[in-house]
């Protein structure tokens, strides 16, 4: 079965990266913080995209954001020619964009298509390990002997950030995450396949940074990484993510209760 991994991704740029992490809204990084943040985050996880080494990878980035300056970031992680494809994303909201990203890859399943399984996943996930892409690929193709196949890792708030599915799967991004009927995301998935009879595999959570306290986590996290890399070598540790991190200087603080 031939594999591809799309990041979809916003070129890191001040103003446009991690916004709901900056002061102007509400959060604690500048601009200028955020984006050099996100751009560390979407680096380790083309590392470890390319560590995997079990998929063809692309990179799906914003209609607005500058393909040159990408292609210059790339160029410091990944050696000449193990990024299949740089395209610009041309859906108009979240659903469609996903929408268009799988079908450049899948063709709708025709001969053509780059790929018999994709998955899409964020750049935003620095903490992302190879075996998880590793282990997607293995329960598509393991679920697919039914023909269709889909596999997800949730998120923290109600929704995923990593979900792929085979060729022959009847699925579509339509009003997944924008619709009527106020339904979550990761909901609208399961109904999906419940619908539709799809096979589903759920991959454990890679946790995301939108959010301050993602952010906390993530600081939390990271610490515990290093340690236990100590010990485990295979583990992947996103050093950029972590370097950044050390220069803000930020640490997650619980405070008790009043009283």
């Amino acid at each position: 079965m031939r594999n591809a991994v799309v990041i979809f991704t916003k070129v890191p740029c001040a103003g446009t990266a991690k916004t709901r992490l900056t002061t102007e809204r509400g959060g604690i990084l500048s601009q200028e913080e955020a984006k050099e943040f996100y751009q560390a985050c979407l680096l380790d996880v083309l590392e470890s995209c390319l560590k995997a080494d079990c998929c063809d990878l692309y990179i799906c980035y914003d209609a607005a954001g500058d393909g040159a300056y990408l292609e210059q970031l790339v160029e410091t992680v990944a050696p000449a020619g193990r990024v299949r494809e740089l395209f610009r994303d041309q859906g108009e909201s979240f659903d469609k964009g996903m929408q268009y990203a799988v079908d450049c890859i899948l063709k709708n399943g025709s001969p053509e298509r780059l790929a018999d399984a994709v998955v899409i996943l964020g750049g935003d996930m620095p903490t992302l390990q190879p075996q998880t892409l590793r282990t997607a690929f293995q329960r598509l193709e393991q679920l697919a002997r039914q023909d269709s196949a889909l596999v997800i890792s949730a998120d923290q708030e109600c929704g995923f950030n990593i979900i792929g599915y085979t060729h022959g799967t009847p699925f579509r991004f339509d009003e997944v995450f924008y619709n009527r009927l106020g339904v979550t995301a990761l909901d609208m998935i399961a109904i999906r396949a419940v619908e539709q009879e799809i096979p589903v595999a759920l991959l454990e959570t890679v946790p995301d940074v939108d959010l301050v306290p993602d952010f906390a986590h993530l600081l939390t996290l990271l610490k515990t990484m290093q340690l236990a890399h100590r010990h485990d070598s295979s583990m992947q540790l996103p050093h950029r993510t972590i370097n950044v991190l050390a220069e803000l200087g930020y640490e997650a603080a619980a405070f008790p209760a009043a009283g």
